[in-house]
């Protein structure tokens, strides 16, 4: 077996609990190691410029899609054409904020997408794993929800 090119920072389960201090937010994550990009769920997504730079503001939704809305804005960091594992392309916004996962702290690219329908609000793709190892039986390796 070849060793790996790197010292992993930390195993990681197929779901795990993360904060977003930047946000005041706690989530469940889902870890997806088929998607490059990770995702936050966002409703009522807009752009505007302000003070001479861009900014996006959104409604996200930590507990589910009946949990009170939690309004945002931040600067804004990119846009991006992603294509969902159903094939479907879209441009999202993007943003960047640290991210907390048991005791590391990273900072973390997150595309803005309504993902209500999905069972976790939060997707962590490879780009956020680089340095992670993936245990995919098992999950909250990090902390309880």
């Amino acid at each position: 077996m070849k060793a790996l090119p790197y010292q992993a920072k930390a195993i990681v389960g197929r779901r795990e609990m993360v904060t977003l201090p930047e946000l005041h937010l706690s989530l469940c994550c889902k870890i997806d190691t088929g998607a490059r990009t990770s995702a936050l769920h966002a409703e009522e997504i807009e752009s505007f410029e302000e003070d001479g730079h861009m900014w996006v503001s959104f409604l996200t939704r930590s507990g589910g899609p009946h949990s009170p809305g939690h309004p945002m804005k931040l600067h804004l960091h990119d846009r991006r054409r992603v294509t969902s594992s159903n094939g479907h392309s879209e441009w999202r916004y993007v943003i960047r904020t640290p991210m907390q996962l048991g005791e590391l702290e990273f900072p973390v690219e997150l595309t803005l997408t309504d993902r209500r329908d999905m069972r976790h609000p939060m997707l962590l793709g490879r780009r956020a794993m680089r340095r992670l190892l993936v245990a995919p039986g098992t999950a909250f390796l990090h902390g309880e929800p």
